[in-house]
């Protein structure tokens, strides 16, 4: 325990830690706000059919891809962290207000792709950023990982009471004033940005770069290797299932278990109310084991998660379920972004925007396949479909990692 709270004295003491801290629970709170209700947005309030909605968010989720892979490489070489956090920002709060008012297919898709695929660049921008203030600070290069899941807990937090919020706030103002919050969380995200980032210059090349093998750094090279590949397709099959349930929950526990919105936002709060402690504890455990073996741990909770979400027969079923979805959360959420770090150590933006795109294609083949299955097989079949891709994403993380094949190399 001493060791344990000596490890959390930063995080308090240290302001740069204080103010990801804010920024993360700013924008966890958006998120939590808008997630869990996104696919009764597009089907009952605008009325798309569920094929029409899972091609609505993947044209998003693909343009989001690009956009954020080339804001992701200009943070790196030419913008300052600040100047994308504070257009990320900005982008976020009209991309939301467009949405509180707007009903229309096509002027949705373009706002949802354009304006809100700028603001998804947050996210990456803010744990890039904690990588920087972490390679500042005096804290050791091993305990990266514990640190890193402290700052993504905050995320975990807000999402604790956010659904829940957001489903009162929906009841009471409609989906209008759920998105005019959300806004409004990027309003304060932007100003907290402009009062206390610091103003820095384009980092430009990486002086660590200059001097080594081309291959050793190529973002190509990395991402082309095998373990990474195969890993990098695992999340994006995880993600898939974890998109694909984020909307079946909610049509499940309304139309098959006959809950309302409420039943909705108590299951969305649940599991952060766990995610909180087990982000601290495998980020402590990521400090003496491998994030590979944790991440492979994490994606078998997540087999039997969605297993049993086959099984539930009433709303609060689900409840106690959310036990598994908050350890499936505190493994892969918080390590994954360390563990790309890892591979790309001098372009902290492009790193962890891999652990974004990996979410986007996820995203877009979820709600893909959401569209085009869950009127074929219905919610409890989509919950099948979630469980044979996270068996497919535990197969490919049981690929051994560069380190574990050197390792089993000198032990034979």
């Amino acid at each position: 325990m001493y060791r344990f709270a000596e490890r959390c004295r930063p995080l308090y003491l240290t302001g740069g830690f204080r103010l990801i801290f804010v920024l993360n629970l700013l924008l966890g709170t958006a998120t939590s706000f808008v997630g869990p209700f996104m696919s009764m947005f597009g089907t009952k309030e605008v009325g798309m059919s569920t094929a029409l909605f899972g091609m609505f968010m993947t044209i998003i989720a693909v343009v989001g891809i690009v956009i954020g892979t080339v804001l992701a490489h200009y943070s790196d070489t030419f913008f300052s962290r600040r100047t994308v956090l504070l257009m990320g920002s900005a982008m976020g709060a009209l991309g939301y207000l467009g949405f509180a008012y707007v009903r229309d297919f096509v002027p949705l898709l373009l706002i949802g792709s354009v304006v809100l695929g700028i603001g998804g660049t947050t996210f990456s921008q803010i744990f890039a950023y904690a990588r920087e203030v972490l390679q500042k600070s005096d804290i050791p290069k091993d305990e990266g990982a514990f640190y890193m899941n402290a700052f993504r807990m905050y995320t975990a937090l807000a999402w604790t009471v956010g659904p829940a919020l957001g489903s009162m706030v929906m009841i009471a103002y409609s989906y209008k004033g759920l998105f005019i919050c959300a806004a409004a969380c990027f309003v304060i995200f932007m100003i907290i940005v402009w009062v206390y980032v610091p103003v820095n210059q384009p980092p430009g090349i990486p002086q660590a770069m200059l001097g080594t093998k081309a291959n050793d750094t190529s973002v190509l090279a990395v991402i082309t290797r095998v373990d990474v590949l195969a890993h990098f397709s695992a999340f994006v099959l995880i993600l898939t299932s974890s998109t694909i349930g984020m909307m079946n929950l909610p049509l499940i526990i309304v139309n098959d278990l006959g809950g309302t919105e409420t039943n909705v936002g108590i299951a969305y709060c649940v599991a952060p109310i766990f995610e909180i402690p087990l982000l601290l504890y495998f980020g402590v455990l990521a400090t003496r084991h491998s994030a590979a073996k944790l991440i492979r741990f994490g994606i078998l909770v997540a087999v039997a998660y969605y297993g049993s979400l086959t099984l539930v027969q009433v709303p609060w079923h689900v409840y106690p379920l959310q036990l598994l979805s908050a350890t499936v959360t505190g493994i892969t959420a918080g390590l994954s972004i360390t563990y790309f770090q890892s591979h790309l150590p001098h372009h902290p933006g492009t790193a962890t925007n891999l652990y974004s795109n990996a979410a986007r294609v996820g995203s877009t083949l979820g709600y893909s396949l959401f569209g085009a299955l869950s009127f074929r097989l219905g919610h409890r079949g989509i919950f099948v479909v979630c469980t044979l891709f996270a068996i497919a994403s535990l197969v490919l993380m049981l690929v051994p990692t560069r380190e574990e094949s050197e390792a089993a190399i000198k032990e034979a």
